[in-house]
């Protein structure tokens, strides 16, 4: 039958995940790193997920597809949810959600238990709160600051944090997948026009959904009408810099 059914372009999908999330249905999966309509029978074609790409990848359009089977969805969400408490993954597909684990540091095991002393390993964090949606947009140390935007997961991968990253900035930490990216933008768009920042500094990891954050301030920036010297530095999952 022809009917409208939700078209994705994989040249300007980046493999975020938020329409991954925004369809209801579970019709979109995150495949070699693009968003993609896994069985037509399975989009309802009311396009839940456009307003959710930051890319404009997604659009309604027409065509011949298989109808909508609403007892197809209702299997194949049974099926997603129950796989993914046997692997621990998110139903979702989205490639942050996959389990890795990583070999220890030789003689970590041996070492734990043992005192030691960390006086060059002092913390660089120099005020309160830090998560986005708590630091008040007046907050004092956001004057004339260098600003780390930072992916929440950042600093569990990356082990010198504090020394190469957080030292003499002002952090801002987040999670671009799970928080509301209309009012990270909101927020930061008021900041950026009172703050008078030196700089911005985005810290993101190297997972798909995480791309969300540049996009986020990059959007800021423009509502706010500021010039403001940004730097993006993507981390990979095993604690590596990638660029």
């Amino acid at each position: 039958m022809k009917r409208k059914i939700i078209e994705i372009d994989e040249n300007l999908c980046d493999g975020c995940g938020n329409c991954v999330l925004a369809c209801a249905e579970g019709a979109i999966q995150i495949i070699d790193g693009k968003a993609k309509v896994i069985a037509d029978k399975y989009c309802d074609g009311l396009g839940a997920c456009i307003g959710d790409c930051p890319q404009d990848a997604l659009k309604i359009i027409e065509r011949e597809a298989d109808e909508f089977d609403e007892k197809a969805v209702e299997e194949m969400l049974k099926d997603s949810k129950s796989n993914s408490v046997e692997t621990g993954t998110l139903a979702c597909g989205c490639p942050s959600s996959v389990i890795q684990t990583f070999p220890m540091a030789k003689g970590s095991c041996e070492e734990a238990n043992k005192p030691v002393t960390q006086s060059n390993t002092e913390s660089s964090l120099g005020h309160w709160p830090v998560q986005i949606k708590l630091v008040p947009v007046g907050a004092p140390f956001l004057k004339n600051a260098d600003l780390l935007v930072t992916a929440d997961c950042v600093p569990v991968a990356y082990p010198s944090f504090h020394a190469d990253f957080l030292k003499n900035k002002v952090v801002m930490l987040g999670c671009p997948k799970f928080d509301n990216a209309d009012e990270y933008v909101e927020k930061f768009a008021e900041i950026f026009r009172t703050a008078d920042l030196k700089s911005i500094t985005i810290l993101i990891m190297e997972v798909p959904c995480c791309s969300a954050m540049p996009v986020i301030v990059q959007k800021a920036i423009d509502l706010s009408g500021k010039d403001i010297p940004t730097k993006k530095i993507v981390i990979s999952s095993q604690g590596e810099i990638l660029s």
